[in-house]
Parts: structure tokens; sequence; C-alpha cells
């Protein structure tokens, strides 16, 4: 025993870790966070904006029997042409309005000319701006559906599904998407926009 604690320090070997070992399980971990990690995208409401105007043109005149007014105040109550509504009745409304073709003095005056002008408050809850645009998009669909339907197709997709690429929509030309995203008014940030 006395010979084992008698050995010089010189004869210890420092302890080495294999780096290799280490180097695989990194790229492991590296792998596994990014294969579970979810990354947040950003998401947005697809439309087909218009192209712009000129800086010097003026927008285009909008008789105001034309545009079916909707707003939906900061607490998320439903206005239609400044008379209490509710999301449900949108889709009503907008058809009633651009299927018109002059017939009640409150609609419009044709399809062609129908306007529906979205209109929020700055502190609209988000998810009832999108539902009033849904049901704006549902009611343009439901017509386009029934013109489609009339023609003796199953659907307005199945309309377009058949259409060749040097054919147009003459359904969507007959009945085009008017829609109108007024710049939201008041809210937290003080004053708003005007439309």
């Amino acid at each position: 025993m006395a010979g084992l604690l008698d050995k010089k320090d010189e004869d210890r070997t420092d302890g080495e870790i294999d780096t290799a070992g280490m180097a695989d399980i990194s790229f492991l971990l590296l792998i596994f966070f990014l294969i579970t990690t979810t990354f947040d995208t950003d998401t947005g409401i697809g439309m087909t904006l218009p192209p712009p105007l000129p800086e010097d043109a003026d927008p285009p005149p909008v008789k105001d029997r034309n545009m079916l007014k909707i707003l939906v105040n900061a607490e998320g109550q439903v206005l239609i042409e400044e008379k209490a509504s509710s999301i449900e009745q949108i889709e009503r409304e907008v058809r009633k309005h651009v299927l018109n073709k002059g017939e009640n003095p409150d609609y419009s005056e044709t399809p062609d000319d129908a306007l529906v002008s979205v209109k929020t408050d700055r502190a609209t809850p988000y998810n009832m701006y999108i539902n009033a645009l849904d049901e704006v998009k549902a009611s343009y669909n439901a017509i386009y559906d029934k013109r489609a339907k009339a023609q003796g197709h199953d659907s307005y997709q199945a309309y377009k599904e058949g259409l060749g690429p040097e054919q147009d929509d003459l359904i969507r030309e007959k009945i085009p998407l008017n829609i109108s995203i007024a710049e939201p008014s008041g809210g937290e940030g003080g004053g708003g926009g005007s439309s």
C-alpha cells in the first residue's frame, strides 16, 4: 500500500472526454427541437385587390343608394345602413342589395353598380370583423352558385373548373365582387380615418 501512495503525480494521465459522442448528442438535440418546435406563421385575409389608382386620379363616384354600409362597432354589434342587425342578417341584406336591379330605391340600381362597404372600429373584436367579411363573401358565393345552377352546372365551383384558359367568367362579370373595406374609425388610438 505504501508503494501506491509513493507514486509520483507524473505517472497520472489526465482524463479526457470523448467529444465525438458530445457532437452526436448535440446534433440529435438540435434535430429534435427543430422537429418539435412550432413556428408561428403570419396569416391574413385572402383577397384580390384592385390595381392602384394613378396618383392624380380621383376615386370613381358611387351613388349613395349603390353602397350598402355595414358597420361593426367596438362592442361587436352589427349595423346595416345604421340599423341594428346581426351577423346572420348580413348575407340576406347583401343579396337583396346586389340583386335589386333598381326595383327598391333603398338598394342598388344594378348588380354591376352594387358596392358593399364594411367598416369597423379600431376596437372591434377581430373575429367579428372576419365573420362580417365571411358573410359578405358568402352572399356573393350564394349568388354565383344560384346563377351557375340556372345554367345547368352543379355549382359555381364546377362552372369555374369547366372554363378553359381563354374563357371569361361571365357570371362574375355580370355580378362583380365589389367589397370596400373602409378605414377603421375611433378606438384607442384617438381619432380615426374617415371614409
